[in-house]
């Protein structure tokens, strides 16, 4: 699955995430769901692992919905 937010694309597969972000430093972050939590209420994708952190905040709850259902994994409310 690829979702387009306001900062780039998010492609999403039963295995990882990856996420481009636009923009003059065109970054690109990967992660393997393992190491995902999704954050409901803040919208916000953290990946914590090995040798790995970093986290990025989506525009919706429905963006966070929609790449929960791909990966599977669920939502955790804070």
């Amino acid at each position: 699955m690829i979702l387009t937010f306001s900062q780039g694309k998010i492609i999403a597969t039963q295995h990882e995430v990856v996420i481009r972000i636009d923009g003059s430093c065109r970054m690109m972050m990967q992660a393997q769901v393992d190491e995902l939590t999704l954050i409901g209420g803040a919208n916000v994708i953290t990946a914590v692992g090995s040798g790995l952190n970093w986290s990025v905040k989506l525009d919706s709850d429905e963006q966070l919905q929609q790449i929960a259902t791909e990966i599977g994994i669920a939502v955790t409310q804070y």
